[in-house]
């Protein structure tokens, strides 16, 4: 995929758990997990409100794109 959940690197940098961010988020922490792990095809938009908030962050902070080689 093309664009890269840079999720994990923004919680670091936060010092902030999963467990901890799932309950501010709302989210289960078996789904922030699959976030985290690039394991998802969508995101809701208020979602990524709600993970920006909770992070003091911009949207571009969570996500990366990344052009994919050509086959």
């Amino acid at each position: 995929m093309a664009i890269v959940i840079t999720l994990d690197v923004v919680m670091a940098k936060r010092k902030i758990r999963s467990r901890e961010l799932a309950a501010i988020v709302g989210i289960t922490q078996a789904n922030l997990s699959l976030m985290k792990n690039g394991k998802i095809k969508g995101i809701k938009l208020d979602t990524v409100d709600r993970l920006c908030k909770a992070l003091d962050c911009q949207p571009g902070d969570l996500f990366r794109y990344e052009d994919e080689p050509s086959p």
